[in-house]
């Protein structure tokens, strides 16, 4: 799995974490994702952002498939 470059934006986001919102970000990451981040040699900041935008990204996926729902139980 080929992993992209994260945006800028969530490089920024990154960026602006405390030390302690970076720690529970690392321990929320899967150790596949951990390793194949080291693997391609990413810095902790870009493992980070990486993080940061799959979070996001389930996030999304979790709301539409709840409005889904919710329209489906309503109709």
């Amino acid at each position: 799995m080929k992993i992209n470059k994260p945006d800028q934006d969530y490089i920024e986001n990154a960026r602006l974490l405390t030390e302690e919102e970076a720690e529970r970000l690392q321990s929320r990451m899967s150790e596949k994702l951990r390793r194949q981040l080291k693997k391609e040699k990413f810095s902790t900041l870009e493992a980070l952002a990486i993080q940061l935008q799959r979070e996001d990204e389930q996030l999304n996926e979790w709301r539409e498939a709840f409005r889904k729902n919710s329209v489906k139980k309503k109709g």
